[in-house]
């Protein structure tokens, strides 16, 4: 559900036209919708009250300061997976102990960071991970809490490239592993475990796959009890897939019915990390036709925002519906939706039923909020997208468009 709506032929955010956006802030121009994220919140944290746990979500989907803001005040945690993740929740608000950090490649510098600010768990991936930890808490003087990711060779029937549990992934520990390096880590003199993590893939549409994950889980948990090790929790992970096109996602209620029952009988806390089912309908990039193209075979509508604006289309070959600002009734035509940078992969829609809009016209391609602002980049030196926050009848700048200067800010002759 998302409050982007038409009334009486214009497309609005909340109580607030599109167009207006535009021409205040220009664009390409991402826009997000405060009451579609407060929704989201309470029906993914709310299909979790019955259980002790946290919802902790992943920053990656998209890291604006603002939006954390939202997330933090209403209970919520970050997971991370660096030390700029890190830096942006803690700034942003978030209690450390809210803070759980994943990724296979932590440098001895994030590492650290990490221990200094007192997060939650450390979610380690490798056994040399462990012992690089246990060598800097040393150094530190500290206890370094860990908990393990494991991977539990589980299909999420999901893109390739956002499958994270399968044994080819380089994520996580395998679990035919996870007893000898729990022994392993008990043994150490500087690590505390607190825990027990897994996170099978992404933009997942199938449920039955998070019961495989979590029966193994659990299974675990009762053998490392069985060796003297107490968990205080169960980090699932996130995943939960959204609503681009024609798919039919479920509720998060059934997310939790599939994997509270096996939890609860383990007495560990819950963790969840949803990040896409929190963000990426509650945002969208605005866009602006700039030329109409024809080569007798197609036709080309030729938009300012790129690849560099939202690279999905690029990566993964994702869909991302297309809306007119304006609904003026046009007749729909097939034509690729591109953009200005020079890689014939720059597009954000291939052989697309549209209306057909004129140049000039005002587009909104949806189901941007997640892994939109988060993956942009300068490619061919364009300077990243203006970000606003619209909550009610209210536009607030979240995020400047950034300038020429700001391309070579950082350099030196």
């Amino acid at each position: 559900m998302h409050w982007f709506q038409y009334e009486d032929g214009r497309l609005l955010c909340e109580d607030v036209p599109l167009q207006n956006a535009a021409e205040e802030y220009g664009t390409p121009l991402f826009v997000y919708s405060q009451a579609t994220i407060e929704r989201h919140i309470h029906t993914i944290d709310g299909a979790f009250n019955d259980v002790d746990h946290l919802t902790c979500y992943s920053v990656k989907a998209n890291a604006n300061r603002a939006l954390l803001k939202i997330l933090t005040d209403y209970g919520l945690g970050a997971d991370i997976v660096s030390g700029g993740e890190l830096f942006r929740a803690l700034r942003a608000g978030i209690p450390a102990n809210r803070i759980v950090y994943s990724g296979v490649g932590k440098t001895d510098q994030e590492i650290q960071f990490a221990l200094e600010s007192g997060i939650l768990a450390l979610n380690v991936e490798s056994e040399s991970e462990l012992r690089a930890i246990n060598r800097i808490a040393g150094n530190m003087n500290k206890k370094a809490p860990v908990s393990f990711r494991i991977n539990p060779d589980v299909d999420p029937k999901t893109h390739p490239y956002t499958s994270t549990g399968l044994k080819k992934n380089k994520f996580g520990i395998p679990h035919s592993e996870a007893l000898k390096v729990y022994k392993e880590a008990s043994a150490m003199s500087n690590i505390t475990i607190v825990g027990i993590d897994a996170h099978i893939g992404s933009q997942l549409i199938d449920v039955s796959p998070y019961r495989e994950a979590t029966e193994l889980l659990v299974k675990l948990v009762n053998e490392i009890c069985e060796l003297g090790i107490d968990l205080k929790f169960i980090d699932i992970g996130g995943g939960l897939g959204i609503k681009y096109g024609d798919e039919e996602p479920p509720d998060p209620s059934q997310w939790a019915h599939m994997i509270i029952p096996a939890l609860k009988k383990t007495g560990c806390k819950l963790i969840i990390e949803p990040g896409r089912s929190l963000i990426g309908n509650a945002g969208i990039l605005l866009t602006r036709v700039l030329y109409i193209k024809t080569n007798g075979i197609k036709t080309f509508v030729i938009v300012d925002a790129a690849m560099n604006d939202l690279f999905r289309p690029s990566l993964y070959g994702s869909y991302h519906d297309i809306l007119p600002v304006t609904d003026t009734n046009e007749e729909k035509q097939i034509v690729d939706v591109v953009g200005p940078i020079c890689e014939s992969g720059d597009f954000i829609a291939k052989d697309r039923i549209i209306s057909m809009p004129k140049e000039g016209d005002l587009l909104a391609i949806m189901s941007a909020g997640a892994y939109g602002m988060s993956m942009s980049s300068n490619y061919n030196s364009r300077p990243r997208a203006a970000e606003v926050l619209i909550n009610r009848d209210t536009m607030k700048m979240v995020g400047r468009r950034e300038t020429y200067d700001d391309l070579i800010g950082r350099e030196t002759d």
